[in-house]
């Protein structure tokens, strides 16, 4: 929130002092109201030390969803939706929300409705979220609309716990098999060196391997480091480009195992987006414009891309989906009888809920396969390594009983 620094006038005397305020206007009434004549006053700019960096989202989507319920339940009860927005910054813990929620209040005692106010915060609240606000605020259907999107991210928050935690456990189990390996390599293989050197014996071929291994490790350990961060680097530069991103997300649905889960968890968040805009009254095309934007894979928002202008022309949604790889019969055929019923947002609900219910299930069997595969791929690598110590160790103990 702004800070503005002012000179003033008090019983006491002349006065400056600095105040936090969402603008200089109300600023100047919180002055007056503590008995503060305003001389003059001014923003104050932010230094690097006291401005407030924000990665993506600030607020965190658990707290969105409570705020989200408790407000439908104030609206229910009929309270107004500035009284609402006063209780719910007073008593949330999330302090971004806590900011935030001061300023639309603040632009609500102005005269802007709700979806106007959220706008001026698209980092908290989303191109779906104003939306459908707004189309709740003109059909009157506040409630049901703030617990659709109470729904909304309680399921897309769900789903992506699901996907992030079936992606994280391997990589998880990987970054150990390799610490092991590199502890091993560089802190225990060396001792054996000279012993094996001081004895001249004949090393077998793999226990010649793991040495080399162990010596290069000790004199290039930097180039793994190096490598770490050129990946995660290039990673982060492909995300940041919407025509480089579209190809990251092809290799990703198009990944064994993997590519099939993304696939899924995305068409789910899809389904579910659009069924939430839809059941608000939010036009078609716009909707499809908002999920375009969301959906959080390109492939399959170029895909909707298409729809969206196969609309414009008057044919049917699910024509360029149809013919792209990425959306499976079950889901064209879904939507196909939504659009030929006029139910098209009940049946986008159950493609949702189906294909949530398919990510649960795919991410359990991940994990119960993944978790063997990996113990066995960590039992060979030790195993290899130790086996290398072991077998000249044998030897040369045979040799010294010899």
């Amino acid at each position: 929130m702004p800070k503005f620094k002012y000179t003033g006038r008090a019983r006491t005397g002349k006065k400056e002092g600095a105040v936090t305020s969402p603008n200089r206007r109300e600023a100047i009434v919180k002055l007056k109201e503590e008995g503060i004549k305003v001389i003059n006053i001014e923003e104050m700019p932010e230094s690097f030390l006291t401005k407030e960096i924000t990665i993506g989202n600030p607020v965190k989507q658990q707290d969105l969803v409570i705020y989200l319920r408790q407000f439908a339940t104030l609206i229910r009860a009929g309270i107004s939706v500035v009284e609402s927005t006063k209780i719910l910054a007073a008593q949330t813990e999330s302090k971004p929300l806590k900011r935030v929620l001061t300023e639309v209040e603040y632009e609500l005692r102005q005269g802007n409705p709700l979806s106007v106010a959220a706008s001026n915060h698209p980092k908290v609240f989303s191109s779906m979220f104003i939306n459908m606000i707004r189309a709740g605020e003109a059909s009157g259907t506040m409630e049901e609309t703030l617990d659709n999107l109470a729904t909304q991210y309680e399921k897309q928050h769900e789903t992506k716990q699901k996907i992030v935690s079936a992606l994280a456990y391997p990589l998880v189990l990987a970054v150990v098999a390799l610490g092991v390996t590199i502890f091993l390599l560089v802190g225990v293989v060396p001792t054996f060196v000279s012993m094996f050197s001081d004895f001249g014996a004949d090393l077998p071929v793999i226990t010649k391997f793991v040495l080399a291994m162990s010596e290069w490790m000790q004199s290039f350990w930097w180039v793994i480091i190096l490598l770490m961060i050129l990946f995660i680097s290039s990673i982060s530069v492909i995300r940041s480009r919407r025509e480089w991103k579209y190809y990251l997300d092809y290799f990703l649905l198009k990944m064994p195992i993997f590519g099939g889960l993304l696939k899924k968890a995305a068409i789910a968040r899809l389904t579910r987006t659009l069924s939430s805009l839809f059941s608000s009254s939010v036009p078609i095309l716009q909707a499809i414009s908002i999920v375009e934007k969301i959906v959080g894979n390109e492939v399959i928002a170029k895909v909707l891309v298409s729809s969206r202008e196969s609309l414009e022309r008057g044919e049917s949604l699910t024509t360029p989906m149809k013919e792209h790889w990425a959306f499976p019969p079950l889901v064209t055929q879904m939507i196909s009888v939504g659009e030929s019923s006029g139910s098209l947002d009940i049946m986008l609900e159950k493609v949702a809920h189906f294909y949530e219910k398919e990510v649960d299930a795919a991410t359990d069997r991940l994990k119960s396969l993944i978790e063997p595969l990996m113990i066995v791929v960590l039992a060979v690598v030790v195993g290899t390594i130790v086996t290398s110590i072991l077998v000249p160790m044998f030897d040369i103990f045979n040799h010294i009983q010899m």
